[in-house]
């Protein structure tokens, strides 16, 4: 048994940030897998490891650490065999307007509203239940949006052809941006990640994925059902969410 626990979610962004790390530094762990959808996250056998209810959580010689750039760092200093050069409310708002809000309201509505009022964190419980009512048109999701929108920009602009966002070599940076940036191709926001629109996103992309921790971390993790349907919600919305687009551009 590994000395390494982890316990995530095979599509939580700040779950996949501390594989990618995990794997590229060729560290086996054992995997606790929690179930968000069922409200695992909240059972009190979790809170009692992580008091915020949330994933990721890693376990390691009896420390406990509950915050994804916090373990990545944690990694990078306590395994230093193989050097790594480096938020998360924005990818949870544009995850439940979008993917996961046709599901959740498939649910019985004190069953969705339990599962909104485990959420310890007033502002997080509030933008839950906004976005769970009214979807892309809820308040919060322009915000959620524009996080991302800063995020590619700024990739875009530090990229240099063929590099890494941590200088010459894969490091934190790179771990840490991958599932946001996935996070819209999940979404149906592929125009927006296009060779056309952000061409060094598109090559950084692309390079990612054909890194080995990349199909060790995150490809194996994928659950292609909940994928596929999470496409196919982005795809229903994507009308509405370019106006959002193109009114953040107007704006910028």
């Amino acid at each position: 048994m590994s000395d390494l626990v982890l316990h995530h979610n095979s599509m939580s962004s700040c779950s996949q940030k501390v594989r990618l790390v995990l794997a590229e530094k060729g560290l086996a762990f054992e995997s606790r897998e929690v179930d968000l959808i069922s409200g695992q996250q909240h059972a009190p056998e979790y809170v009692a490891l992580n008091p915020n209810h949330v994933v990721p959580t890693l376990v390691h010689d009896g420390h406990v650490l509950i915050e994804s750039s916090l373990i990545d760092e944690y990694l990078a200093d306590a395994f230093p065999e193989v050097a790594l050069a480096p938020r998360d409310p924005a990818a949870g708002v544009l995850t439940y307007a979008i993917g996961a809000r046709p599901v959740a309201l498939l649910q019985p509505a004190e069953a969705r509203e339990a599962a909104v009022a485990a959420i310890p964190d007033p502002a997080r419980r509030a933008a839950r239940r906004s976005v769970l009512e009214h979807g892309v048109a809820a308040p919060e999701f322009a915000g959620a949006l524009a996080a991302f929108l800063d995020l590619i920009d700024a990739m875009e602009a530090k990229l240099a052809p063929g590099g890494w966002l941590s200088g010459d070599r894969f490091g934190l940076a790179d771990a840490a941006a991958l599932p946001y940036v996935l996070r819209l191709e999940h979404l149906a926001m592929t125009p927006l990640l296009e060779a056309s629109a952000r061409p060094r996103v598109a090559d950084w992309l692309a390079r990612v994925k054909a890194r080995p921790s990349y199909a060790t971390a995150v490809g194996a993790w994928l659950p292609a059902p909940l994928v596929d349907l999470f496409q196919k919600h982005g795809a229903a919305v994507w009308g509405e969410v370019e106006q959002v687009v193109s009114a953040h551009a107007a704006h910028g």
